[in-house]
């Protein structure tokens, strides 16, 4: 089936206005307060649907230090040349239309006792449903030689904007015949798929710019997902440009210099132009600051999506630790609706329906060359459980990989519709 914006957002999105002065909730309102921090797929899908269903019995507020939102889901296009940055951003103007209070500013702290959230800018901000959609932070020496601080030699361009921007220059300034190289994630991480479109997108842009390059991959992992499609398009699109050194060759036995520009695997130092590090990743901070972590991810209730630790928090997307559900935007958007729909009714005492959930993560290989894979999943006792799920196969038509590339496009208009309201 070819999914489109009607068909993902059943119903016709609310116009895009412009960003109001945010402000703060009314004392002695009488309204539950709900305060959603992050606005991504997950947060700004549950603050808008919170707000739109409630019909203004609860008062919402989505704490976001960002004015515009880059969608990490689909940069990897930026990287191949296929889309601009413009194509990726997206205004809070259309969830502040719709009812929701968007406060541009870091939560930097969670009284879980007196239920309030702690803003950068000072004071505090009361709840009696908390939110969290942080999405990820990276795990502190996750690859040796490799930091923060070196993001700017080495940029991990997992977080959509500044860092995809930095990358996509780097690519372009690589010498004729130069070498890009991944230092690629071990599970779990954001979107299975994600650095094996990168590669695959690098590759596009590389053939077309500079067609003796290099890619090296290393890869902690002997598997990935959607790994046949993907060696299948490598060889028969780039063929020889890409080597990929997976765990049983030394994948995961790596460490990089920023300074020198060189990646060692196994021992073995390589020299390199573009370096691409994509650490070991968990929750983000804000989860961790708030007590509701176990390890690097928050463990949730399925039916939905509320913290394990405490009742009146909620934890959605990358930062969950929910079950058999991939860490993606797809997935974050559909928990979120799952989520919002359980806070109205525990705060307005409307109907809660059964938790269903569902994702599909396209991947681009080429140009009109587009793969998925995804899974319907349902609420168990004890986790998020996937029912069935599909993948695409290998030796597919140019057609069908076309109508699934086109498939893409309408998703990502739908869902980003979806999340903004616009």
């Amino acid at each position: 089936m070819k999914l489109n914006r009607r068909i993902f957002l059943g119903t016709g999105a609310a116009a895009a206005a412009s960003l109001s002065a945010p402000t703060v909730f009314a004392a002695g309102s009488g309204k539950p307060r709900v305060v959603v921090v992050g606005g991504g797929a997950g947060g700004a899908t549950a603050a808008r649907y919170i707000a739109k269903d409630s019909k203004g019995e609860i008062d919402v507020m989505l704490i976001e230090p960002s004015r515009e939102y880059y969608t990490c889901f689909f940069s990897n296009l930026y990287l191949g040349g296929l889309k601009e940055m413009d194509d990726l951003g997206h205004s809070y103007g259309g969830l502040a239309a719709g009812g929701v209070n968007v406060v541009h500013d870091w939560a930097i702290g969670v009284d879980r006792d007196a239920k309030t959230v702690a803003l950068a800018s000072g004071g505090s901000v009361p709840y009696d449903k908390l939110i969290l959609s942080p999405g990820i932070d990276f795990v502190d020496g996750a690859v040796e030689g490799w930091d923060l601080s070196a993001q700017n030699a080495m940029p991990h361009a997992y977080k959509g904007g500044s860092q995809t921007e930095l990358l996509k220059a780097q690519l372009m300034a690589m010498p004729e015949g130069g070498t890009f190289a991944m230092v690629a994630p071990p599970n779990p991480y954001r979107c299975p798929p994600g650095p094996y479109e990168r590669v695959s997108m690098v590759a596009h842009y590389l053939k077309a710019n500079n067609p003796t390059a290099k890619i090296i991959v290393a890869d902690p992992k002997s598997k990935f997902s959607k790994q046949a499609l993907f060696q299948e398009g490598w060889a028969d699109i780039y063929g020889g440009m890409i080597d990929w050194i997976g765990q049983d060759f030394g994948g995961g036995n790596v460490s990089v210099d920023p300074v020198a520009m060189t990646l060692t695997i196994d021992g073995e130092a390589n020299s390199v132009d573009v370096c691409n590090v994509i650490p070991a990743m968990k929750a983000g901070h804000i989860a961790e600051l708030a007590g509701v972590t176990e390890g690097n991810w928050a463990p949730v209730n399925a039916a939905d999506m509320s913290s394990k630790v405490d009742a009146d928090v909620y934890v959605l997307g990358d930062s969950a630790n929910q079950g058999d559900m991939p860490k993606s935007g797809f997935s974050a958007n559909s928990q979120a609706k799952v989520c919002a729909n359980a806070v109205r009714g525990a705060l307005t005492g409307s109907r809660v329906f059964p938790a269903k959930f569902s994702n599909t993560c396209w991947s681009l290989i080429d140009t009109n060359n587009g793969v998925k894979v995804g899974a319907t999943y349902e609420a168990t006792d004890e986790k998020i459980a996937k029912v069935d799920g599909f993948i695409s196969a290998t030796g597919e038509t140019a057609e069908l990989r076309k109508t699934t590339y086109e498939e893409s496009e309408g998703w990502y208009a739908g869902i980003t519709a979806d999340m903004f309201g616009a």
